[in-house]
């Protein structure tokens, strides 16, 4: 009995104290998440918002492959603010509208697979031909999947009615988010703790409100990996849907790494007078390969990537043709300075000015 004790008290290996320390230090600094949104599956008459149900379940089959933990972006948000780690690769996946495709074709491959998902609902849509209704929405929650709020109307948000102040803008905008809580709190019985921004426009001021309202985080559709630091009202996600629906644009989404932008100007990304518009950050990230620092527009061409004269990682980058839709983004990419990985951030640019296509499109 006292070998058995002695032995009892013997100390751990050497090499079995390394490998938990390595293990609890990969924990500790793994703070992204790579956050995808969708919003119809199957459905090809949308074809810039629809993936199939071959590519998305290629892409969970890629997930799992991979070793990837997909969380709630609920979990993510939680974990971030309270300073805790993430897993080393984690995931999410979103969806927009609460289209009914979710429910019939999205929904049951992600069981399949174990993962879990988050559902932005506009409540004004709920039971309307194509979306579904509050019967189908309860199942989805009873079943695990974490609903959000999108606003009741959909509606264009950062939009001014004619002779409209911003009193009166910020009254009318909150009692649409507000009307939409209530509708979730009457039919499911909870009110939502995150905001996704409809056709993820947003702007300083709308950011600010929806903060007041109480939510604890909120979403565009700008592409970017989310980490700790950032604001977390204008968090991005990676759109997929249309031609970034592929496998291999999916690949490269999910091992993305964030480049840590700090936006100096301008502080909102509504253009106002000067289009293209210029964004003029700080960048300085030692892992980087600051000459591999790339900029692309969606839907154009590349745009002009400058140092500022005068300030150690001050960058300047400019598009080469104004922007002519009503969102558009700059992309910034940068290699690693291990050669292999590839850093990603992106800026959304709005026209409020500019009315909105009939199927509003996914970028990257």
């Amino acid at each position: 009995m006292l070998a058995s004790l002695n032995r009892a008290r013997r100390p751990f290996p050497c090499w079995l104290l390394l490998l938990l320390f390595l293990l609890s230090a990969t924990t500790a600094w793994a703070d992204q998440a790579n956050v995808f949104i969708y919003h119809r599956f199957n459905d090809p008459r949308h074809p810039s918002t629809n993936i199939s149900s071959v590519d998305f379940q290629a892409q969970l089959e890629l997930l799992q492959r991979q070793g990837f933990v997909v969380l709630k972006l609920g979990q993510v948000v939680e974990r971030l603010k309270a300073g805790g780690g993430l897993p080393p690769r984690c995931a999410v996946i979103t969806v927009d509208d609460a289209f009914r495709s979710f429910f019939t074709d999205g929904w049951p491959l992600l069981k399949q697979y174990g993962f879990p998902a988050t559902l932005f609902v506009s409540t004004d849509s709920v039971g309307g031909t194509g979306y579904l209704s509050w019967q189908e929405l309860a199942e989805l929650r009873k079943e695990g999947v974490e609903i959000g709020n999108h606003s009741a109307s959909h509606a264009h948000l950062l939009d001014r009615l004619h002779g409209e102040g911003e009193h009166e803008w910020a009254m009318r905008v909150s009692a649409d988010i507000s009307r939409a809580q209530q509708a979730l709190q009457e039919h499911l019985g909870f009110e939502p703790q995150l905001f996704a921004y409809p056709y993820g426009e947003y702007d300083p001021a709308l950011a600010k409100l929806v903060e007041d309202t109480g939510f604890a985080a909120a979403f565009g559709q700008q592409s970017g990996v989310i980490t700790s630091g950032q604001d977390f009202y204008t968090l991005p996600r990676f759109p997929v849907g249309g031609v970034y629906a592929t496998l291999e644009e999916f690949r490269s989404k999910l091992f993305m790494k964030h480049l840590a932008v700090q936006v100096v100007l301008p502080e909102s990304p509504v253009i106002a007078d000067q289009n293209p518009p210029v964004l003029r950050f700080y960048l300085k990230q030692e892992e980087l390969d600051k000459s591999s620092l790339r900029c692309f527009v969606a839907g154009m061409s590349e745009c002009t990537v400058s140092r500022v004269h005068g300030g150690d990682g001050f960058f300047e980058v400019k598009a080469l043709q104004p922007i002519s839709g009503r969102r558009s983004k700059y992309t910034l990419t940068a290699r690693g300075a291990d050669g292999g990985t590839w850093y990603w951030f992106s800026q959304l640019w709005v026209r409020p000015d500019i009315g909105e296509m009939s199927d509003h499109s996914v970028a990257r």
